[in-house]
């Protein structure tokens, strides 16, 4: 690569990277379905045609065809270089860029952790089945209502007395137990080391993709903390990350709502009554992040806090970290439980129908802004109007240009008898953001036998396997695409786990970019239904070894006399003749 970037870091930074989240600060997602939409960003139209897939991460708009991965998304939409885009990306996962005469990325490798903590998720289920002394952490689950079926939905588990049960299982080697320290779950102090959890109930925090990224741990006896988060690792943050995020997706394509709460188990009651679309903050009040991951993927979003004073503080907090990003596009609302109660022990009191009647009767984001800001203000007094016209202003202006500011503007001039000033015009649209009028039709290649395959393979990568067990007569072809379809081959032979991104991303400096970024194209398979994608494969292989072979023919039968032909030149003409007899009679 010519910015002599390692292919390995790439793939890290294409593994750590939520294109999602890129895209989102920039251009305000819907979920829909599996994915999100929007209106194109790099075309003007009225219908939303611009999708990002998640599980790709990829996006791609049907209407002007541009497509690509997050890297890719930054050099159009911020008109970035590759580099520039590659460290704000790696800024933002908190790695790294290697500089050029470095082999290796700084920062480290995370593949280890994640198959480390999925084991040891595991571990800790097995021993809440099997441990003598589970019984009083499932006496405790037994005592808050949970059944089993919800504890093994939510995958909880039990943390063994003693300082070395995870050690023991999993830190065989010096390299295990560097492991165990980097994942969190194991303490190193004074050169000893031990189990950060244990004797405590495991709630295991995956993150949006499902992957186990830390654990919280309740404690079964007396010491303090109660509850224990994992700390700070390269892959869990806990200001990025909500508990239950995984599950609501996993049951709902589209939710149709999102409610905040504060504890565990406040998300897994809620889900065994039904109410499977609750997350948690983990110990930590709602962080713009939060709110960027939260609001593309439902149309209302309810924050539930305790009716008593801090409650409502960290109510204020959550909505001033909202306001920035409050666009009118999802309703934002805050609900205020009577005091001394939680969502786990109100659902069980009032059961289902109450409980999500609260949640109708929720305060409004402005409802909740000029409530707050009205406490001790006498609106019946032109001072007091006043005060409150102050008060409101300059939380106004924090809301996003849009329709949202403009009637809750209103609303307050009205409150106060007199109309508030404009708001200072809006800053030009940056030269990166910049639109075409018009979506001029995508040009899409042919789709001949190579291109398909070479298609097929970049956007489904995990297909590759299949061409391994077909004949490979095709690798004798003198077309252009050849080394192309060889190198690819070969690259996910090496790397089995690459996605369609982090493969896409490896040619980008590299000869054969241009042709692969065309073929990432999805509306080049759109007409492919996702069951038939591996007969296409092999058929367009297949077609490729007929090509080989019938150009090997023509070539044997160009010699002036059969007498120079091998016994294995005569071979492969027979198996060209049968081949041919073959697919004219299919």
């Amino acid at each position: 690569m010519a910015s002599r970037i390692p292919a390995q870091f790439i793939d890290e930074l294409i593994a750590r990277t939520d294109i999602v989240e890129v895209i989102n600060r920039r251009v305000p997602l819907r979920k829909a379905g599996k994915d999100f939409q929007a209106c194109c960003p790099f075309h003007d139209e009225k219908s939303p045609s611009f999708t990002v897939s998640p599980d790709k991460q990829f996006y791609h708009c049907f209407g002007c065809g541009a497509h690509g991965t997050a890297i890719g998304f930054l050099m159009e939409f911020e008109r970035q270089e590759f580099r520039d885009a590659v460290e704000e990306l790696a800024r933002a996962a908190g790695l790294t860029v290697p500089k050029e005469d470095e082999a290796t990325p700084k920062g480290p490798d995370t593949r280890p952790l994640y198959a480390l903590l999925e084991a040891a998720a595991q571990l800790y289920q097995r021993e809440l089945r099997q441990h003598p002394q589970a019984v009083r952490a499932i006496d405790y689950l037994k005592g808050r209502g949970l059944s089993g079926q919800i504890a093994a939905s939510f995958g909880l588990g039990y943390a063994p007395p003693g300082w070395d049960f995870l050690i023991g299982q999993l830190g065989r080697t010096e390299q295990d137990l560097r492991h165990l320290i980097q994942a969190g779950l194991v303490v190193e102090q004074d050169g000893k080391h031990y189990d950060r959890f244990r004797d405590r109930i495991l709630f295991p925090i995956r993150d949006r993709r499902g992957r186990v990224i830390g654990f919280g741990g309740r404690l079964l006896g007396d010491g303090k903390p109660k509850y224990l988060n994992s700390p700070e690792t390269p892959l869990f943050h806990k200001g990025r990350e909500l508990y239950g995020l995984h599950q609501v997706l996993k049951a709902h394509r589209a939710p149709k709502r999102l409610l905040v709460v504060e504890g565990y188990m406040d998300v897994i009651s809620l889900a065994q009554f039904g109410i499977d679309y609750a997350v948690a903050t983990l110990g930590t009040a709602t962080t713009p992040d939060h709110l960027r991951l939260l609001l593309p993927q439902a149309p209302e979003l309810i924050f539930c806090f305790d009716g008593d004073q801090a409650g409502r503080n960290a109510a204020w907090k959550a909505l001033e970290t909202c306001l920035p990003l409050a666009t009118g596009q999802q309703e934002i609302r805050f609900l205020f439980l009577p005091e001394g109660e939680d969502p786990d022990t109100l659902i069980r009191q009032e059961g289902v129908i109450a409980f999500e009647e609260r949640l109708r009767q929720a305060k409004t984001l402005s409802d909740f802004l000029l409530e707050h800001l009205a406490i001790g203000i006498d609106l019946h007094s032109m001072d007091g109007r006043a005060r409150l016209g102050s008060r409101v202003a300059p939380h106004l202006e924090r809301l996003p240009a849009g329709l949202l500011r403009d009637l809750l503007r209103d609303r307050l001039s009205k409150l106060v008898g007199v109309a508030l000033p404009n708001p200072p015009p809006a800053p030009a649209r940056r030269p990166g953001a910049y639109r075409r009028p018009s979506a001029p039709p995508p040009h899409r290649p042919a789709a001949t036998p190579l291109r398909l395959a070479i298609a097929i393979l970049v956007q489904y990568p995990e297909l590759a396997a299949l061409v391994r067990d077909l004949d490979e007569d095709w690798r004798q072809l003198n077309s252009p695409g050849i080394p192309l379809l060889t190198e690819l081959l070969g690259t996910l032979a090496s790397h089995p786990g690459l996605g369609s991104a982090a493969l896409l991303e490896r040619w980008r400096e590299m000869e054969g970019f241009a042709v692969l970024r065309r073929l990432a194209d999805p509306g080049l398979l759109a007409h492919v239904p996702a069951e038939g994608l591996a007969h296409e494969l092999a058929g367009a292989i297949q077609r490729l070894n007929q090509e080989a072979l019938a150009a090997r023919s023509s070539t044997l039968f160009n010699r002036a006399s059969t007498a120079d032909w091998t016994e294995e030149e005569k071979d492969a003409l027979r198996q060209a003749i049968q081949t041919s007899r073959t697919g004219s009679t299919s």
